[in-house]
């Protein structure tokens, strides 16, 4: 990572054009969808940009990690090729700058409508009285489910721990709390009652 003290760039903590686009190639790299217009993409780079805004912290750590990108990249982190820029980004992956990139976009990438339109999600419903009468399986990108009804004999239910019968409780004595001290619960085969 670049630090200020080296770089007197960094104490100005601009965000120029140029770390706008970098920004926007750095979620294209980290969120691909090749479906996906740029409007989202840059939207998103916006959206993170006025953050860094409003924070002295998020302003540098967000300058200092565009510069690193691009010193890691021999000047240009926008001319490499999605592999190679790929490379470079999970080597950065757990450093502050990217998480602070990684939770911006995923809250804001994914809530964008043209996302939706992109991959046929027709936004929330709630307030045309939800999805039952709205098409809740008319997504066109999922294949229809088979359904068969079941004619045999009737199956054996699966192994696993046994529910207790309806009417009993059987609850270790070890979690039996009493409000009196060495008052015990009536016990029978290590279990209370």
């Amino acid at each position: 990572m670049a630090y200020p003290a080296k770089f007197p760039q960094l104490n100005r903590t601009e965000l120029t054009d140029h770390a706008r686009d970098v920004l926007v190639r750095v979620l294209r790299v980290a969120f691909p969808h090749r479906t996906f217009p740029d409007g989202p993409y840059e939207r998103t780079a916006d959206i993170i940009l006025a953050e860094a805004r409003g924070s002295t912290w998020l302003r540098v750590t967000l300058t200092q990690g565009l510069l690193t990108l691009d010193s890691l990249s021999d000047g240009d982190f926008r001319g490499l090729d999605e592999s190679a820029a790929t490379a470079v980004l999970r080597g950065i992956e757990r450093t502050d700058f990217f998480g602070f990139i990684r939770r911006t976009a995923v809250l804001n990438l994914y809530d964008d409508p043209e996302v939706w339109e992109a991959v046929g999600y027709e936004g929330p419903s709630f307030d045309l009285g939800g999805y039952l009468h709205r098409g809740f399986d008319d997504l066109d990108w999922l294949p229809e489910p088979r359904i068969e009804e079941y004619d045999g004999d009737p199956l054996d239910p699966l192994p696993g721990p046994q529910r207790p019968r309806t009417g009993t409780s059987r609850v270790p004595v070890d979690v039996v709390h009493s409000s009196q001290p060495g008052d015990i619960a009536a016990q029978h085969d290590g279990v209370a009652r």
